[in-house]
């Protein structure tokens, strides 16, 4: 199972979507700093989360939230 995701910077007016297979452990990682892309702007909240049976159909899930409308959807 995979879990599409989307957390938002409390810090700036950023989100970040994202997909893993372990949300929790993810989470940790982006909030700890070792995430190369979201580092600069921690602490997140978690904000939008869906699970998807197969990798193909959360990485859809994935772009459309990353489109303009997706954004909108936040």
């Amino acid at each position: 199972m995979y879990t599409v995701y989307a957390i938002r910077s409390k810090s700036r007016n950023s989100i970040y979507v994202g997909i893993t297979q372990d949300l929790e452990l993810r989470l940790y990682r982006h909030n700890s700093g070792y995430e190369k892309t979201t580092k600069p702007y921690r602490p997140f909240e978690l904000i939008y989360k869906v699970e998807k049976p197969t990798r193909i159909e959360a990485r859809k899930e994935e772009k459309r939230l990353k489109t303009t409308s997706g954004k909108r959807f936040f």
